[in-house]
């Protein structure tokens, strides 16, 4: 097994703006909330981060705004050790934002893609070399699906692996379904992709997040990885945390197996601290984890 694997993560980067508060509000209701934070985040950011943590050289492509949110976004993910020679600082758009009301062990978001959207196949194009030279692409759903396409006919190109977190959900065109090498969706997104035509011909391909309940693949015959016991504090970015965990063990060369238990076990960490990024463990983290 290599030393680390390369991860190129293609994706959105927002600012987290989060409150937490005992009770959520109902339609047309006002409330007082506890506390409100700043957080980094975005789902592609956030499964940068979680790859970092567990040792895999990431570097990223994605977009930020020319304003106070995107200067310090892209310091985060340079302390992080991400390589940001793939992000573009875009005039005159706004960083994303994301909007995010913590209660009841719970989370509702609302996301304002902003500079996300500009992630468009021309950037792609322009970065083409750090997909080259990656072990395995991870993406989400918060850039243009049109991106996404473009990404993955380049990597497979190279015949790199293509990981797709279909999140938020949409449909999916049938050449990112037949092309992408794993789907990461959770309980609630893999009973959106039913419904497509070629479901029955992708389920080899699907690890579903289940929450609690752990991670089921379908590797050789339906598997079964159970949940961990812990203390949930916040449920942000226990999934991110799940796929750049996994993408970061697929390039190092390892069975699905160990890979999508490792990734389990790292994603129940995240939910025992405040924050998408804030709970993300490190390799040595996740690894003690398993053996206690």
């Amino acid at each position: 097994m290599k030393k680390a694997s390369t991860v190129c993560v293609v994706g959105s980067i927002n600012m987290d703006l989060t409150i937490s508060t005992t009770k959520m509000p109902d339609q047309g209701e006002t409330i007082l909330g506890d506390n409100f934070a700043t957080y980094p985040g975005g789902k592609g950011a956030n499964q940068a981060v979680a790859a970092a943590r567990v040792g895999a050289d990431v570097n990223m492509i994605g977009a930020v705004g020319d304003d106070a949110f995107g200067t310090t976004l892209l310091d985060h993910l340079k302390h992080e050790g991400i390589s940001i020679e793939g992000i573009t600082m875009m005039h005159e758009v706004a960083t994303g934002i994301a909007t995010i009301i913590l209660s009841e062990n719970d989370n509702r978001i609302i996301v304002a893609p902003g500079a996300n959207h500009a992630v468009l196949p021309e950037l792609i194009e322009k970065n083409r070399e750090q997909i080259k030279h990656s072990d395995v692409v991870l993406m989400q759903l918060e850039i243009p699906i049109e991106t996404v396409v473009r990404t993955l006919k380049i990597a497979r190109e190279y015949d790199i692996p293509v990981i797709v977190n279909p999140a938020p959900y949409q449909s999916l065109p049938d050449e990112l379904l037949t092309g992408s090498t794993f789907f990461t969706p959770n309980e609630i997104e893999v009973e959106a992709m039913k419904n497509d035509p070629l479901f029955d011909s992708i389920r080899e391909k699907l690890i579903v997040t289940k929450g609690d309940e752990g991670v089921e693949f379908y590797n050789n015959g339906t598997n079964h990885v159970p949940g961990f016991n812990v203390e949930v504090k916040d449920t942000t970015g226990a999934g991110d945390t799940f796929n750049g965990a996994l993408a970061a063990r697929l390039g190092s060369g390892l069975s699905i197996d160990e890979v999508v238990q490792f990734a389990n076990a790292a994603a129940a960490l995240s939910v025992t601290k405040v924050g998408a990024q804030g709970g993300m463990p490190t390799k040595q983290e996740v690894e003690g984890f398993r053996k206690e």
